[in-house]
């Protein structure tokens, strides 16, 4: 029986489409160098771990693709810009507790976007509890990060299911036992998630 649901934040609770901003900032062709030289890097990594300072992350960044240093510069000064609050993250959370289950957010996120930004997290208040990396100096998919959560909240992988739009992501929950979904749209895997939880979860009346 599933006791919990665990949220990945970014692409999934709240709107974070990297490439399409550096699109309407920059054009096609540099938003994408700028993604190439920003995105999936060791220095993202980094970013969301908080392992290293800010400008030092620029730095790495920067050093990616030296020509374009100015437009890197001005997308991680307005990345806030990117992030955009779903307005079906509170219903969903709330429909969840309604029906008796614990929710919890398992995100890779920086500090300086939550400083930018708090207000598109303002279904966290609402939920049981998370853990961020930078937070824990670690990122997803180490099963490590995974495994924090459970700890610190007590509860059984067999018991949760994890909702993520990598699989990569994905992947690593269902190795540890987790109910895993990767997530595309809310239309395609609200209606799946749900009809999978009334199935496998007892409704408290």
């Amino acid at each position: 029986m599933m006791k919990a649901v665990i949220f990945d934040i970014g692409a999934v609770l709240i709107r974070f489409e990297w490439r399409d901003f550096l699109h309407r900032l920059f054009g096609e062709k540099t938003g994408d160098a700028v993604y190439d030289a920003t995105w999936g890097t060791e220095a993202w990594r980094q970013l969301d771990s908080d392992a290293l300072p800010r400008d030092e992350i620029l730095r790495l960044f920067t050093g990616n693709a030296p020509e374009y240093a100015a437009e890197i510069t001005e997308a991680m000064r307005r990345v806030d810009e990117c992030a955009e609050k779903q307005p079906y993250a509170i219903p969903w959370v709330d429909e969840l507790k309604q029906m008796g289950l614990q929710v919890y957010y398992l995100s890779n996120y920086f500090p300086y976007l939550l400083w930018k930004k708090p207000q598109v997290l303002d279904f966290i208040p609402h939920m049981d509890g998370g853990v961020f990396s930078w937070q824990e100096k670690i990122t997803k998919p180490d099963p490590e990060i995974f495994r924090r959560l459970l700890n610190r909240y007590g509860l059984a992988a067999e018991e949760c299911v994890f909702v993520d739009d990598s699989p990569v992501n994905t992947a690593a929950a269902a190795a540890l036992g987790m109910q895993a979904f990767q997530f595309v749209s809310y239309e395609e895997q609200h209606p799946e998630i749900m009809r999978f939880l009334s199935e496998h979860t007892k409704e408290i009346s």
